[in-house]
């Protein structure tokens, strides 16, 4: 049982320790919360012209400031509640049980009004703040992640997104990019097929009847091409490899092939 020296000795620290934060939120407008959005504590009209990256290091403030405020609205709440046990008598006892708390305890925590048993904090909460799903690791959720294949992957479906613009400028890369919708990682990657040629060349189910088809692609490989002097992105053919591909072979293999119709 309290003695009334230590009763009143608690009662002005409460006391005291309430008096502290109601000058602290009012000195600070409750971490500055009450200006609404952000952009009117920064001076902002809008988020037109910022950088996404400010942005987003303006609302982890706003975001700490409104945990700040949660925090020091809710020991202010349970300082009161103290208070109030403390003009009722029924300080220093357990508000579930109705035992004595240690005063070991209230001494580390004045404002508690449960024994150890009995407290309400006896589960840490699990939840985390929606936002840091977009610090996972990007990849690795979806079914072709990590995986040697060809499929269309969540790397690929940021990279169709991306193609439309990012916040990245061409100033922010070693070698600057031709165009800025193509200012993201590995914008060249090939979509839909692996080697170059496959863009814009085909054949028949038999894998005959060899035919390109003109694209921009087939010009850009062979303005690569030109420029290295090669006939093959791995170089110049050898000369049993070029005979297959002469145009004299190739109208020939088409003459056996009607034969053999």
């Amino acid at each position: 049982m309290l003695t009334n020296e230590q009763m009143s000795t608690f009662r002005s620290q409460l006391q005291k320790a309430k008096e502290d934060i109601e000058k602290r939120l009012k000195e600070n407008d409750h971490f500055d919360i009450e200006n609404g959005h952000y952009h009117q504590s920064m001076g902002e009209l809008s988020s037109y012209d910022n950088h996404p990256a400010d942005e987003g290091s303006a609302l982890y403030e706003r975001e700490k400031d409104i945990a700040l405020n949660d925090h020091a609205e809710d020991e202010l709440k349970n300082i009161e509640h103290a208070l109030k046990a403390i003009d009722e008598g029924t300080y220093g006892t357990c508000q579930v049980c109705g035992k004595e708390i240690p005063l070991e305890r209230l001494e580390a925590l004045p404002t508690t009004t449960y024994c150890v048993e009995h407290s309400p904090d006896q589960v840490s909460s699990t939840q985390r703040p929606v936002e840091e799903g977009v610090l996972l690791p990007p990849f690795g959720k979806f079914e072709y992640d990590d995986t040697d294949t060809e499929a269309f992957d969540a790397e690929d479906s940021w990279q169709e997104v991306a193609q439309w613009g990012t916040s990245n400028s061409p100033s922010d890369f070693a070698v600057s990019p031709d165009h800025y919708n193509e200012t993201y990682i590995e914008s060249d990657d090939r979509v839909g097929y692996v080697e170059d040629y496959e863009n814009f060349a085909g054949n028949d189910i038999e894998g005959r009847n060899v035919t390109v088809y003109p694209s921009p692609r087939h010009e850009e490989y062979e303005e690569n091409l030109d420029e290295e002097d090669t006939m093959s992105v791995f170089g110049d053919l050898k000369p049993y490899e070029i005979d297959p591909y002469t145009e004299e072979v190739a109208k020939e293999e088409k003459r056996n092939h009607s034969d053999d119709k």
